[in-house]
């Protein structure tokens, strides 16, 4: 059977898989793009089940995909199933959640298809405690680190590995009374402002790394490309785009090897690694992102990892086995 077709799973708003998109029409290679945010009103699916799985074809305004003929999908950030509505409408909530299960277990269930990554796989990775400890398993570098709602336990492991940092545990879309978007950034803690909020939930506290430059690896297939960044003044590089510099570097082959472990842990074909490099020279460990974005860095580094990118879904064969 031919499969020939790329399915592009994102909102439309997205300048990352714009990019690799771009590089699949130039090769002639079928893309179709779709949201899961537009279903029920902008995507029809419809599915069969048959003696070689899941039969049938995904519909939206301008485009039509056949499940059995998908060759790879590249998934990146959809919206949720259906627009948000009042949390208290039970009726909406069911179809959500219909949508969540029906919709979203047809695009994660197409017959031969490639993922990059696949949507389970991505959200097993998401977890920092989890990323965490495979990091340790796999041999990277990691700060002290503490999870924790105990206030004393955070000021304990303040006094004792200061200095130290607060890091969110997850990029949770957050916004203020005015409606708009929030984020919240990696601050150093100042031991003085630990207080009873500490209970509310989970907190992630950490060894602050006394770096000289950051280091973004971004891991495809067999492709690494590892990019040194410098002239950030602050704690968290996101926050300073404009003072940043780029440059190629070559990993070290012990950080390669990590990373190849750390991926074959979850599964994973993408991953988008962020480390601190200290004034000695080692390489510390802050987080994988399984779905990071690669669309600001300058044209010469960009155009590499799209390459690799869509060598991935262009030319990938039959899915790992997970």
């Amino acid at each position: 059977m031919s499969r020939e077709t790329v399915l592009v799973v994102t909102r439309a708003d997205d300048a990352t898989a714009d990019m690799v998109i771009e590089e699949l029409n130039r090769r002639s290679v079928p893309v179709v793009r779709l949201d899961p945010g537009d279903f029920p009103t902008g995507l029809t699916v419809n599915a069969r089940l048959g003696q070689d799985g899941l039969q049938g074809a995904a519909r939206t305004a301008t485009r039509s995909a056949d499940l059995t003929k998908v060759r790879s999908v590249y998934w990146r950030r959809p919206r949720s199933y259906l627009p948000q509505h009042d949390p208290g409408d039970q009726a909406v909530l069911w179809c959500r959640e219909e949508a969540r299960y029906g919709l979203g277990g047809i695009l994660a269930t197409l017959p031969g298809a490639h993922y990059v990554n696949h949507p389970w796989r991505n959200r097993d990775a998401e977890y920092k405690p989890a990323q965490l400890a495979a990091a340790a398993a796999c041999g990277f570098s990691v700060p002290p680190t503490l999870l924790t709602n105990d206030v004393d336990e955070a000021r304990k492991f303040t006094r004792e590995q200061g200095p130290v940092i607060y890091k969110p545990l997850r990029n949770t879309d957050h916004h203020d009374a005015d409606g708009r978007a929030l984020t919240v950034w990696v601050e150093e803690v100042d031991p003085a402002e630990l207080n009873s909020a500490v209970g509310l939930t989970m907190h992630l506290f950490q060894q602050r790394v006394d770096s000289v430059a950051d280091l973004r690896v971004t891991a495809i297939g067999d492709k690494v490309f590892a990019v040194r960044i410098d002239g950030s003044p602050g704690l968290d590089w996101r926050r300073h785009y404009e003072t940043l510099s780029y440059a190629l570097a070559d990993p070290p082959q012990h950080l390669v090897r990590s990373i190849r472990n750390y991926l074959d842990t979850f599964g994973l074909d993408f991953g988008a690694f962020d480390f601190g490099v200290d004034r000695q020279g080692r390489i510390w460990w802050y987080e994988c992102n399984p779905n990071g974005q690669f669309a600001w860095f300058p044209p010469a580094i960009t155009d590499r990892i799209v390459t690799a990118v869509a060598d991935q879904l262009q030319h990938a064969g039959a899915p790992h086995a997970r």
